[in-house]
């Protein structure tokens, strides 16, 4: 089973493109803009390019934990709190109410005479 010429030459032609692209953006000339000196760090076999600290010291924070940890309490205590009292307005409760007050306006209250 062949192909077509037609889609022979154009899956050539995409082919020939798409190998053009991933030589360039990988290994193009030139320092990339991504790891120029001053961008990144040589890796250095540590988590986050962080060596271990000794014993008794603690690591200090970045400029932007603290806002960051902050934020994201108060996002679940703000989520936590508003879902949970939030008004019930699902379509099930409306009609279990509504058939509540129709239940009630049916029965017929109990006169003096009835209960003899």
């Amino acid at each position: 089973m062949s192909l077509p010429k037609s889609i022979a030459t154009g899956a050539g032609m995409l082919r020939n493109r798409i190998k053009a692209s991933l030589r360039t953006r990988g290994g193009g000339e030139g320092p990339s803009r991504w790891s120029t000196p001053g961008h990144q760090e040589r890796p250095n076999g540590y988590l986050f390019n962080e060596a271990p600290l000794e014993s008794g010291q603690s690591r200090k924070w970045e400029d932007w934990e603290l806002p960051y940890y902050i934020t994201g309490f108060l996002t679940v205590v703000i989520l936590g709190v508003g879902l949970n009292a939030k008004p019930d307005l699902t379509i099930e409760t409306w009609a279990h109410k509504e058939a509540l007050k129709r239940l009630e306006n049916q029965q017929i209250p109990l006169t003096a005479e009835d209960s003899e």
